[in-house]
C-alpha cells in the first residue's frame, strides 16, 4: 500500500480545473496506453462508475472506480471528489480537492491510497515513486491541455 499527496497550482479558475479533472474520458488523453469508459449515465454524481483499462493485449487490466463523494465547487468555494477503486488488481481510493487561489487560478490537492494485489511490501517504495510520477504527469496534462 502506498499513500501519497500531490499538489498543483493551475491558472484556471476552480470551476474549470474541476471540469478538467472530472472529465473522466480525458484521463486517457494524458495516461499512455489507457482507455476510460464511463458505465453510468451523465452527469457525474455519487454512484458514477467508470473503468480505466490500461496496458496492451493480454497485459492489460481494468481499474474500475466509483465516485463515493461528489461535492462540486459552489459559488467560488472548493470542490471535493472521492473515488474508490473496485478492481481485483488495483485497489484503494483517490480524492482531490480544488481550491480557489487569491488573485485567480486554483490549487488542486490529490491524495491517493494505492495497492496492487500480488506486489510484496518491499516494492512499495518503487510503486510510490512511479505512482507519484504518473499521477503528477496526469494532473499536469489535465490541468494544462485544452
Amino acid at each position: 500500500m502506498v499513500l501519497f499527496t500531490l499538489e498543483r497550482v493551475s491558472r484556471h479558475p476552480v470551476a474549470e480545473s474541476w471540469r478538467r479533472l472530472t472529465d473522466w474520458p480525458r484521463h486517457a488523453d494524458v495516461v499512455p496506453l489507457t482507455r476510460v469508459t464511463v458505465r453510468t449515465p451523465a452527469p457525474t454524481r455519487e454512484g458514477t462508475v467508470f473503468v480505466a483499462r490500461s496496458g496492451l493485449g493480454p497485459l492489460a487490466f481494468d481499474d474500475p472506480m466509483e465516485v463515493v463523494d461528489w461535492r462540486p465547487p459552489d459559488g467560488g468555494g472548493p470542490g471535493t471528489c472521492r473515488l474508490v477503486k473496485r478492481g481485483t488488481f488495483v485497489t484503494g481510493w483517490a480524492e482531490f480537492e480544488v481550491h480557489p487561489v487569491d488573485g485567480g487560478g486554483s490549487r488542486v490537492v490529490w491524495r491517493e491510497d494505492l495497492s496492487v494485489r500480488g506486489l510484496p511490501g518491499f516494492t512499495d517504495r518503487l510503486l510510490g515513486r512511479s505512482a507519484r510520477w504518473m499521477f503528477g504527469r496526469a494532473m499536469d496534462g489535465l490541468l494544462e491541455r485544452g
